[in-house]
């Protein structure tokens, strides 16, 4: 048994298509909003901005051009307009697409759902009015696309995303993998990168955790919105009781036979020592986490997951 009926790669063409998947879904602030408008985010400061908020009582200092002459005239003591601040929020989408997510049991390789992931959330905030930019690494280069409020943005974004995945003539170098550390270079380039008020997806399989990724997370996450998007493959958390297996290698397939018990409580082992650091990673750097599937469809899930507030879970 192999891996079998598993989309391997997605490039741009499908990757632009997302667009209608993500008309369905909307994008959340990290704040409270009251404006309908779209891409514009409430500020917690009072000025003269878009969207309406209250009347009051007129005070020193209040800039006399707010003053509500109708309400003044009724209740016969000034009262001043009180408008929110508004601004645009960038969107930093981070996307690995390392080694070990070119893998998959069923539905799609882990690379392609951090892409499709990554794509329907770029539209998303696309069509929210907000600043879109991206990180994309994959162990062996790390791109780095600015935040920009434009179409293009995104359309560079997506095609990063199309070329830096593997292919099935271009497999994982034997010097790569989990444990490369690629995964906390891009955090620290983020922490470059990343404007305070950010709103920041980390997709990834989170194999790639390290003694300092929970620290690195934390101060993204001081000045910024970050939640982490998980890949998994069902396999990976759960072997099936019997039969012969084969994963890839830096050298060619690794056939084991799952129905050897202490092969099976070793695997159990590893899996959730793993769980616990990554659990722990995500508690001590106080960042939102959720899982998807490599067998579910993405927009789907997403659409359960983008819940009130922008919070993931």
């Amino acid at each position: 048994m192999g891996t079998t009926n598993a989309t391997t790669h997605i490039g741009l063409p499908d990757l632009i298509r997302l667009q209608a998947d993500a008309r369905a879904l909307r994008l959340p602030s990290a704040r409270p909003v009251r404006s309908r408008q779209s891409g514009l985010q409430r500020s917690p400061q009072r000025g003269r901005g878009m969207a309406f908020a209250e009347v009051r009582l007129y005070q020193p200092g209040d800039d006399i051009r707010s003053i509500d002459w109708r309400v003044t005239a009724r209740r016969q003591e000034p009262h001043t307009k009180l408008y929110e601040e508004e601004r645009e929020r960038p969107v930093l989408l981070m996307c690995d697409l390392g080694p070990s997510l070119y893998f998959a049991s069923t539905g799609a390789f882990k690379q392609v759902r951090c892409a499709q992931l990554a794509a329907i959330l770029a539209w998303l905030a696309l069509s929210a009015g907000d600043q879109v930019g991206g990180i994309v690494f994959n162990g062996e280069a790390l791109e780095v696309l600015r935040p920009a409020r434009r179409k293009k943005s995104v359309l560079k974004l997506l095609d990063a995303l199309a070329n830096r995945q593997r292919t099935a003539d271009r497999g994982p170098a034997p010097e790569t993998g989990a444990g490369d550390g690629r995964l906390d270079r891009a955090l620290t380039e983020a922490r470059r990168v990343a404007h305070t008020g950010s709103r920041i997806f980390v997709i990834s399989d989170f194999l790639d955790i390290s003694s300092e990724t929970a620290t690195l997370l934390g101060a993204l996450a001081r000045h910024n919105a970050v939640s982490a998007l998980r890949v998994l493959d069902p396999l990976e958390q759960s072997l099936p009781d019997s039969g012969r297996l084969a994963v890839a290698g830096p050298e060619g397939p690794v056939w084991f036979d799952a129905g050897n018990p202490r092969f099976q409580r070793a695997w159990q082992q590893k899996v959730a020592r793993h769980e616990r650091q990554l659990e722990d990673c995500f508690r001590t750097s106080g960042v939102a986490a959720a899982d998807i599937s490599t067998a579910g469809d993405p927009a789907v899930t997403l659409k359960s997951l983008l819940g009130p507030g922008g919070r993931i879970g």
